[in-house]
């Protein structure tokens, strides 16, 4: 059961990481493409 909730944590973590890399890769290639701010 421990486990399970540990891996479950991990899984949350690593995924909210992969998520904020992912916007920030996101609005760097829009602010190169179209030199100007990403809409939100």
């Amino acid at each position: 059961m421990v486990k399970r909730l540990v891996w479950s944590g991990l899984l949350a973590g690593f995924g909210a990481l992969a998520s904020i890399f992912a916007n920030r890769a996101a609005a760097t290639v829009w602010r190169r493409l179209f030199d100007e701010e990403p809409p939100e």
